[in-house]
Parts: structure tokens; sequence; C-alpha cells
């Protein structure tokens, strides 16, 4: 982790992400006053599951994997988040921890901001409140999604899910298999990494699939959706 100052060339002066368009001069400049830009190597953690939160975080460029930490061997992946996403609201929220762990898949850019100063701009500008509480709403709908396949399904529907949403529009950019192992992959089916690379297999062999070193083509996506609906 590395605290970038503003005579680097990587300092970035103003946040461009839609919701701060929102805030007045004032409010601006309050969250300006209480932010620090930090890059996070590839590797590293952001958050720390179980520890103290005293500041928000605001992803400018890269992106990260989320996730809850299990028995020390066993994680669950939740999902993948890009630049323009804040990390921590549970926090702002809730209790004052981390209640998952997350970690840079590339060299990730983020703003620091103390949590009072955004406690502060949500109770005064009802219009960024708005914007906070309904992406907050999005990724709690995602999590119960989430739930529901590892309750429910099989392994099948599981890893099939798991594929659909790595494959998906919103990371068709970024090739996001070569940054990813197979026990990545595993962790957001939920499965271990040995069942995992036996229902790559088996999917790659029945055409559903093209395993690619690292990456993984998907060759029929209505297959796929077909398998997560019978679960």
């Amino acid at each position: 982790m590395k605290t970038i100052s503003e005579t680097d060339s990587e300092f970035v002066c103003e946040i461009h992400a839609p919701c701060f368009q929102f805030l007045s001069i004032e409010e601006t400049e309050l969250i300006r006053a209480s932010k620090t830009q930090v890059l996070f190597r590839k590797g590293e953690n952001l958050t720390k599951q179980g520890t103290f939160a005293s500041y928000v975080l605001f992803l400018m460029d890269g992106f990260v994997k989320q996730y809850v930490e299990g028995d020390g061997v066993h994680n669950y992946n939740i999902r993948l988040i890009q630049a323009g996403e804040f990390l921590g609201l549970s926090s702002v929220f809730s209790k004052n921890t981390f209640n998952y762990s997350t970690i840079a898949l590339k060299d990730t850019r983020v703003y620091l901001i103390e949590k009072e100063a955004l406690i502060n701009v949500i109770k005064k500008n009802a219009l960024f409140a708005f914007h906070i509480i309904k992406r907050y709403s999005e990724h709690n709908s995602g999590l119960f999604d989430s739930i529901r396949s590892l309750m429910y399904k099989q392994m099948n529907g599981r890893i099939a899910d798991a594929l659909l949403y790595l494959s998906s529009e919103e990371f068709k950019s970024l090739n996001i298999f070569t940054y990813l192992s197979r026990k990545d992959i595993a962790d957001f089916a939920g499965l271990s990494t040995e069942t995992a690379v036996k229902l790559l297999k088996s999917f790659e062999k029945d055409g559903l699939i093209g395993l690619e070193e690292k990456n993984i083509r998907i060759i029929n996506r209505a297959a796929l959706i077909e398998i997560s609906k019978k679960g």
C-alpha cells in the first residue's frame, strides 16, 4: 500500500464519479479535506474482515475481489468490484467493522474517505444519500441471489452461475478469467477446487466452454443458463 501525495504522477485532483456531482461546493470541500489517495498493489488487501473501519473506500481505478473468510482454507467470493464503487458502506449503516475482505486483482487506486465526513454529507444531501442507498440495496440483492444459489442449487448449477457471472457484460472488457485461479472460481461457487476443476472439464467435454490455460471461453451460454435454472 502506498499513499499518493500531490507531487506523485498517480495523483488525481478530483473525484469524477456521478454520485459526487450531487454535492454542493461546501460538501465537496468536506469530502476533499477528509480523503487520502492510496495505491494498493496487486495481491494486497484493501479491507480485512473483522477489522475496525474508520473510513470508507472509493475505487478510482483497478478492480478487486470481495470475499467472506471461512475456516482459513475455504473462502466464499461474493463479487468483483470495479472503479466507481464504494467499499465499507456497511460500516456506515451498521457496526464499525468490515464484514468482508477485499483484495486487489491488479494495481488499484482508491480514496480513503473518513466515515464521519461521509455520514455528515449523507444526512444533509438527500440526492446523494438516495444514490448511496440505491447502490447498497443493489449489492444486498446480489448477495441474496448468491445465498439462494448456495442453499438450493447443486454443484452443476453453482458452477454455471459462477461462469455466467464472471463472463457477463459487466466484465467483458477485462478478460477476467486471466486474473482468477481455479480456486477463485471454486470460491465463487462454494465448491472445493478439485470439484470445480472436474466440473469445468466436464463442461468442456460437453462443448459448453473452452479451457485455454487460465482463460475460460464460453461456447454455449444458453446451455449454461439452462443448467443454472435447473440448479
